[in-house]
């Protein structure tokens, strides 16, 4: 009880500080630092001007705000998996999704699509994502009128309409239920993406797969971008293996759920996966050999791991999943850095680790950020408080109130 009082407290005060804040000392917190540093018991944080600019024992120096975290776990700011966030408001509502395009008035592979060009910071998800404990998403184009859906990145929660960064990142979808958009059959996936291929080479065919705009796109990628493939069945990752090494391209598996059937050949190929820690049963016939362990097997043959929760909406799963992945085998550390700096890496983005010199983006935790029953008191963005309010929470507020005698519809007793 005890215990529980002083993280309210601390949720309370964190809470109530200024965002603009120019500088912010958290002391006696249990800092997992992801980084160089490791794990420091009884540390103290020094925030000014939004950068990391101290970490250690009994730190001196003067703060706008001091805090005493009493134990509590501070982590980096986690990653909220391949996302839409800022893309979508409700999915049933066509003007409020952004993320993919069904239709274009030409027959082909537009991989000029940019859905950073419909982004918005405004969307209430972020709010609710960040409050989870989250501090960035890749941003992915979905579906497509063909196998490419588009082109999206890493990008910030912290308010801004450009906060995108890391490398520019393709979405490729070649597994069994996007077959239907190239004519049934998933073979024809790798028949448009060779077609695509033989035309930024400029090898002659009876017909052009690509517009001029998406040949430069395209070989702007293939030089310096992540193409990532989204397939779980292990004849599809296998696919996947031989045309990243056929041409020379930076891949990652979303999904992967039998990726553990070739998990030595995806760790020589040095392809990453992302995968769903809860993914335990088969969803479909691609997905046959889904199992718990998936991301334990993945990361003990040398797998560069991270998770994601197919949900826009409920990003906040990945710590079950990853807590999950935990549970079934996969090393606390490996898991926690899945879902922390490991994505930064992969993408091309800046480092996420907490380290002097480094951007302040960090979480306060109630527990172990693993366990279910744990949550994010206090997540600092860019060395801003964010405000822990949200749509869900205004909407608790709405629905609970104190007043007696107010009408049923507004009671919950």
């Amino acid at each position: 009880m005890k215990k529980m009082t002083v993280l309210v407290a601390l949720a309370v005060g964190l809470q109530g500080i200024n965002a603009s804040a120019d500088s912010l000392r958290i002391d006696n917190a249990t800092i997992m630092t992801m980084g160089g540093m490791g794990t420091l018991e009884a540390a103290d944080i020094l925030i000014e001007d939004g950068e990391i600019t101290a970490i250690g024992s009994d730190l001196s120096e003067d703060a706008d705000r001091v805090i005493d975290a009493n134990g509590a776990i501070i982590t980096p700011a986690m990653f909220a998996g391949a996302t839409t966030t800022g893309l979508v408001e409700v999915n049933a509502v066509r003007e409020s999704v952004d993320s993919s395009v069904s239709e274009t008035p030409l027959s082909k592979l537009h991989v000029e699509f940019d859905v950073r060009r419909a982004y918005s910071p405004l969307s209430s998800l972020h709010a609710i994502t960040r409050t989870e404990g989250f501090g960035y998403t890749l941003l992915a184009a979905t579906g497509g009128q063909y196998s490419i859906a588009g082109v999206g990145s890493l990008v910030d929660f912290d308010g801004g309409f450009d906060s995108f960064s890391g490398d520019d990142t393709i979405f490729i979808d070649v597994d069994g239920y996007a077959s239907r958009k190239v004519g049934g059959s998933r073979a024809a996936h790798w028949m448009l993406l060779e077609g695509a291929m033989a035309d930024l080479d400029g090898r002659a065919s009876e017909q052009e797969y690509l517009t001029q705009a998406g040949r430069d796109v395209l070989k702007r990628l293939k030089s310096d971008g992540v193409f990532v493939f989204a397939a779980n069945r292990a004849a599809d990752i296998k696919q996947v293996i031989g045309f990243a090494d056929e041409h020379d391209i930076n891949a990652v598996i979303v999904g992967a759920r039998e990726a553990w059937m070739l998990a030595d050949e995806l760790a020589d190929s040095d392809i990453a996966v992302m995968v769903n820690g809860l993914d335990n049963l088969p969803a479909d016939f691609d997905s046959l050999g889904s199992r718990l362990d998936n991301a334990a097997l993945l990361s003990n043959a040398g797998v560069t791991v991270m998770f994601t929760s197919d949900e826009t909406h409920n990003a906040r799963k990945i710590r079950q999943g990853a807590g999950t992945a935990v549970a079934y085998g996969m090393d606390y550390d490996l898991a926690l850095q899945a879902m922390t700096t490991t994505p930064a890496e992969v993408f091309g983005g800046r480092s996420r680790a907490l380290a002097v010199g480094y951007s302040a983006d960090l979480v306060v935790w109630s527990g172990d950020p693993l366990e279910v029953t744990s949550y994010a008191t206090a997540v600092v963005i860019e060395g801003k408080l964010t405000s822990m309010e949200s749509r869900q929470s205004k909407l608790l507020e709405r629905y609970l109130p104190e007043d007696a005698g107010m009408g049923r519809a507004y009671i919950n007793r």
